[in-house]
């Protein structure tokens, strides 16, 4: 059975070297390993450094991560140390979940 994997294009904003944005890096990466492998693009965006991007995409907090692709747009505040609500907020736990369904029958 050869399936077709979304592509996932992610923004994580963190200002500066702070230890809940270097947690939210840390996190994110672990998951993206785990679960994306290799089917994700991912760009940091300090806003100490890039604030005019954080205004244009409407960046109120951070760490802030922003799921671009697929649709819909989808933004998680926060350390990330939660992985499922991160799963959650990047449609991927629905998909796990169905997928283990279809192999308990």
């Amino acid at each position: 059975m050869n399936k077709v994997r979304k592509t996932y294009v992610l923004k994580l904003y963190v200002a500066g070297n702070t230890p809940n944005s270097v947690r939210a890096l840390k996190t994110l990466k672990n998951i993206l390993e785990q679960e994306f492998q290799g089917v994700y693009a991912l760009k940091v965006i300090d806003v100490m450094k890039n604030p005019q991007l954080a205004e244009e995409d409407k960046i109120l907090a951070t760490p802030t991560l922003s799921k671009i692709l697929p649709p819909p747009v989808r933004k998680i505040i926060g350390d990330l140390s939660d992985r499922e609500r991160v799963l959650i907020g990047l449609d991927l736990l629905y998909e796990e979940l169905r997928e283990e369904d279809l192999f308990e029958e």
